[in-house]
């Protein structure tokens, strides 16, 4: 689902989308809109514009995850400012793209968003994370009572913080993709996340990466 309140970049992005294969089933100007749309079209993405003319972008944020929850908000936006990317990432978008990016940057971005990783423009990620370890805090109860990660888990999760995909931990582990996908499942389990776009806070706040 595409959410730009400017009809030209709108149309453009959905035409980029259709054509690399994906299903565009919805598309808005205006962010409560845009959030009543996405209860009944159901999008897995939603490339969302920071600056809409009714609501934030925060609000329709949250909107959208009531609306549709699990569902990925990938954030496309002219604004770089430092508080415009903390905001929309504490509200619980999965990732931050300046509209200066190109298009084949755009696409790896929806397609890794899509995939559950956490993408950021180049530089925008130190940013997040920065912030994220100055608000971490320690764990109620001390070490003693934070869940027990096997050195693999800790390891394949302080390269999920970095915001490297599966493939890209795979290769680097030298592991199979599967044998990826099994630790990070089993450390969602283990902490109680449901994603990766919590697995990430939960890595930063705990200084892993």
């Amino acid at each position: 689902m595409v959410v730009d309140d400017h009809p030209m970049w709108r149309e453009g992005v959905s035409r980029d989308l259709a054509a690399a294969g994906y299903d565009v089933v919805a598309t808005s100007g205006e962010g409560r809109q845009a959030v009543r749309i996405a209860g009944a079209a159901r999008p897995d993405v939603v490339v969302l514009d920071l600056q809409l003319p009714d609501i934030s972008g925060v609000e329709v944020i949250t909107g959208l995850l009531a609306a549709v929850p699990g569902v990925r908000v990938l954030m496309l936006s002219a604004s770089g400012e430092q508080q415009s990317v903390l905001d929309a990432v504490k509200a619980g978008a999965s990732g931050y793209l300046l509209k200066s990016a190109g298009q084949a940057e755009f696409l790896d971005a929806v397609g890794r968003t899509a995939a559950g990783d956490t993408v950021f423009t180049p530089g925008l990620a130190g940013l997040v994370l920065g912030e994220f370890r100055r608000l971490a805090v320690e764990p109620a109860g001390g070490d003693d009572a934070a869940p027990k990660l096997t050195e693999r888990e800790t390891e394949v999760l302080r390269l999920v913080a970095k915001g490297l995909s599966y493939r890209q931990i795979a290769e680097r582990l030298v592991l199979s993709h599967r044998t990826v996908q099994n630790h990070v499942q089993n450390t969602l389990g283990k902490l109680q996340l449901h994603n990766r776009v919590e697995l990430t806070r939960y890595a930063i706040e705990q200084g892993l990466d």
